[in-house]
């Protein structure tokens, strides 16, 4: 499980890289990931099209998901030897689960919501941007989802074993 840790933590590190990716030349690189009224006044405001920001979420969903939907799997089943649905599973939960608290305690409640990286001028009065109904509702997803997604994974990867 120690290894599952760490490759968790490196998933975190993929999710890090894109979000600094992202907002390398400001904030609004990465309006992608903010709710819908903040898009929408940023827009307004003229500093981005719909379209850019259609095009930045696929670009960092597709290397994000690739992480957890190839990577991980990968890292589980071949790299730490899980042989059975329960092992993959367990594995994965764990990997998942470090990164879904590094993005909901690091990423949203401390780097977006206590610092002024993410901060879109013009938009001030939408803050904070992750209000804490949303931030709820993200850790419930991800207690939710994660697993499902491990177990989804987890039960592939025993067909082609």
């Amino acid at each position: 499980m120690v290894l599952s840790i760490i490759e968790g933590v490196v998933i975190s590190f993929v999710l890090l890289l894109v979000c600094v990716i992202n907002i390398r030349n400001g904030p609004v690189g990465g309006v992608h990931y903010y709710e819908q009224e903040v898009k929408d006044r940023v827009v307004e405001l003229g500093l981005i099209t719909k379209e850019q920001i259609k095009r930045n979420k696929a670009i960092s969903g597709a290397v994000f998901m690739a992480a957890l939907l190839i990577v991980s799997p990968v890292m589980a089943f071949y790299v730490n030897g899980a042989e059975t649905f329960l092992q993959g599973f367990a594995q994965l939960t764990v990997m998942y689960a470090v990164c879904g608290l590094f993005d909901r305690i690091f990423i949203d409640w401390y780097w977006v919501g206590h610092t002024k990286a993410w901060v879109i001028e013009g938009t001030e009065d939408l803050m904070p941007y992750i209000k804490g109904g949303i931030w709820v509702k993200k850790i419930v997803l991800t207690v939710i989802l994660y697993p499902a997604l491990a177990a989804l994974l987890s039960w592939v990867f025993m067909l082609f074993k």
